[in-house]
């Protein structure tokens, strides 16, 4: 019985995952499109997060993160299980400022689901440590188990280093249409993407070349870079 349920919930975050770059892109994709339709779709998702009035502290956060999340559409699914899932991308920051490429993910959380309350909705998951991104990096990962996890603050009562000091590893910031709905992500897990990775640098290249080692790049990627780090506080 607990191997069957395993087997359900697989299958289930997988149909969401696929199902959030489908719906995203309005059709099926053929190979590489998808992944620069979702790249381009993450610029969009962080410049209107970042555009939103109360968001000044997810601006102050991302200007000393270690790296960020960014998914353009999280679906939630009331399937026999529930759950909700999505595909994204992560970028990681190093000591000079300067962005990564993006490494694919999806997202993933049954028996629970998000507590959103729209279809769709714009997520992205500001990563403030090292292990925190170290831990995206290698590892399926669990948020709210391996990894701290907590609503992004909004407004401009806290400061930047007042924020980081919650030693909290990953806040989340979402909106639906053009608000913030403070949605929790405890219990949802990233996975790398290792199709998506392929497809879009044209080899198989692991999350760790890609965001550490930053032996490959793709040129479609430079929008997005410039809205992260334009979305930065000064």
């Amino acid at each position: 019985m607990q191997m069957t349920f395993r087997a359900s919930r697989r299958k289930i975050l997988s149909f969401l995952g696929a199902s959030a770059l489908l719906l995203g892109s309005g059709n099926i994709a053929l190979a590489g499109e998808a992944q620069d339709q979702l790249v381009e779709k993450a610029k969009f998702t962080i410049t209107n997060v970042a555009a939103q009035a109360e968001m000044d502290q997810f601006r102050k956060l991302l200007a000393v993160a270690k790296g960020v999340v960014v998914f353009p559409q999280v679906l939630k699914a009331g399937f026999f299980v529930g759950g909700a899932g999505g595909s994204g991308v992560l970028l990681g920051k190093n000591e000079a400022g300067e962005w990564s490429s993006p490494a694919f993910y999806t997202m993933g959380q049954g028996s629970i689901g998000l507590q959103f309350g729209a279809q769709a909705n714009e997520l992205v998951l500001v990563v403030m440590t090292e292990k925190g991104l170290q831990a995206i990096i290698s590892n399926q990962v669990k948020l709210g188990g391996d990894l701290s996890a907590a609503v992004g603050p909004v407004g401009t009562t806290l400061g930047a280093s007042t924020t980081t000091n919650m030693k909290v590893d990953v806040f989340s910031f979402a909106i639906s249409k053009g608000l913030f709905i403070g949605a929790s992500v405890e219990g949802s897990i990233l996975s790398s993407n290792s199709d998506s990775n392929e497809s879009y640098y044209g080899k198989p290249v692991t999350s760790q070349q890609i965001v550490i080692e930053r032996t490959v790049g793709n040129a479609q990627a430079d929008g997005l870079r410039a809205a992260i780090k334009a979305a930065e506080a000064p």
